[in-house]
């Protein structure tokens, strides 16, 4: 899995401070961008996601380029409605041989599965190329490919999704692989905005289990990120 930050909002917590200065400010906008230094951008940035103003998250976007996950994480990622999403097509471009499939670890543990894993695999992947070259369409040809063949993705979406998307796919409840891509993405948006990612992850941190008798019984400490 590869998961790299590429582009986002420059400067995207003063541009959210001075969204929410505006709302509460006569001033003109310049003055209000003049006025607001590291200091008080914080302080702005606190009070709005403590009392829960996070529209003005939404002024701010990141842009994620994914590479080497599922087809079965990637259709997990799309379900995010408020996001804009770019994946590889397999109508379009031809599955390769390399880096063709994701194996959970707990396969991977088991020698016996491992082995069927990686032969049916194969044999998939082979079927799939013997369609081709008698001119089966790509199109129709993947129809055999299992949900672990490997895709890349483009993934963009504002600061207010990213906390709701972290709220759900950093918690041990989700899925292993999403879980690691989630986790991932948050290291990388905090070293861009501290501030407005300091209490991003699962709902734990900041309250409350939700899960009930599905708890984990662990809860997220940012230390352990």
């Amino acid at each position: 899995m590869k998961v790299q930050l590429i582009q986002y909002t420059p400067d995207p917590e003063k541009t959210v401070a001075e969204a929410a200065r505006l709302c509460y400010s006569s001033k003109s906008i310049q003055e209000i961008s003049d006025d607001l230094d590291q200091e008080k951008q914080k302080e702005l940035i606190d009070k709005i996601m403590r009392l829960g103003h996070y529209s003005v998250l939404e002024h701010v976007c990141f842009t994620f380029a994914i590479e080497e996950i599922s087809r079965i994480t990637s259709h997990q990622l799309v379900r995010h409605r408020i996001a804009s999403f770019s994946q590889r097509s397999q109508r379009y471009v031809k599955v390769r041989k390399e880096k063709l499939y994701v194996v959970p670890k707990t396969i991977q543990e088991n020698s016996l599965l491992l082995s069927k894993f990686k032969e049916l695999s194969d044999q998939s992947f082979n079927l799939y190329q013997e369609m081709l070259r008698q001119e089966i369409p790509a199109e129709d040809a993947r129809y055999i490919l299992p949900q672990a063949v490997t895709t890349s993705i483009f993934f963009t979406a504002n600061a207010r999704e990213l906390i709701h998307f972290f709220r759900l796919r950093c918690c041990t409840r989700a899925q292993w692989e999403i879980r690691e891509m989630a986790i991932e993405m948050l290291h990388l948006v905090k070293k861009i905005a501290p501030n407005i990612f300091k209490n991003a992850g699962p709902p734990c941190l900041v309250g409350p289990c939700p899960e009930g008798e599905l708890t984990c019984g662990h809860p997220w400490k940012n230390e352990n990120e």
